[in-house]
């Protein structure tokens, strides 16, 4: 059984557009990819798949993100990667997951990545853990109401004199200073994450009013591990 607020999601985010700044290339430029958005019902209610990637990788080092990676030749399509993804990240059995549906496709900028975000349900939970340590450190299920608390919510901007990246400083022209970002089970999740899950969360109803005013840097030790890539 699938939850009407996550069809109802699935519906909504066809037809939201997607900020210029994040619209792919007209010239099909960048590597096509996707990620997984795999909600589940836990004990503390809905929750969200995430992982935390290897501080010792070259790319998003250290950083919360949903599983994914790229769409290889082999794959059917980003449904496809993304469930393969996630199975060799986490471990977790796509059996037990349905899929819902796909996001409009999102530019990455930075590792100029055509990312599509897959929506899917997970009837049948099963053990997950970070299967392949030398990628992923962890792995989590984040209760949707820890996210949306409002002591969890905050924006964070880039230390003077370093430029946040594109994607974030043009999406969120004329906000409060800083981009979305959220603290829940031990992990700061920033960046495109968090950008994805502050749409989600918006669309689907779960979102508590919360103080967008509320600015803080991005701590020394995560900006030390974004700069790598």
């Amino acid at each position: 059984m699938v939850p009407g607020w996550l069809t109802d999601l699935a519906a909504e985010a066809v037809r939201n557009p997607v900020p210029e700044v994040l619209r792919p290339p007209g010239d099909g430029a960048g590597r096509p990819a996707a990620v997984l958005l795999l909600f589940g019902e836990g004990p503390s209610g809905p929750d969200i798949l995430l992982i935390q990637r290897s501080s010792n990788g070259r790319r998003h080092a250290g950083q919360p993100a949903f599983p994914g990676g790229g769409v290889d030749p082999g794959d059917d399509g980003p449904v496809g990667a993304a469930l393969r993804e996630a199975q060799e990240e986490t471990g977790l059995d796509p059996s037990g997951v349905k899929t819902i549906g796909t996001m409009p496709e999102l530019y990455v900028w930075r590792s100029h990545n055509r990312v599509t975000p897959v929506l899917g349900w997970w009837h049948t939970p099963s053990a997950v853990h970070a299967a392949s340590p030398d990628e992923v450190e962890s792995v989590e299920r984040i209760p949707i109401a820890e996210l949306v608390d409002p002591a969890n919510r905050l924006r964070l901007r880039y230390p003077r004199g370093r430029a946040m990246p594109e994607e974030a400083s043009r999406r969120y022209a004329g906000e409060p200073e800083g981009a979305p970002a959220f603290r829940a089970r031990g992990l700061l999740v920033w960046g495109f994450t968090a950008g994805i899950l502050d749409q989600v969360l918006a669309m689907s109803g779960f979102e508590r009013p919360w103080d967008r005013s509320r600015v803080e840097d991005l701590p020394p030790d995560v900006l030390r591990l974004a700069s790598r890539g």
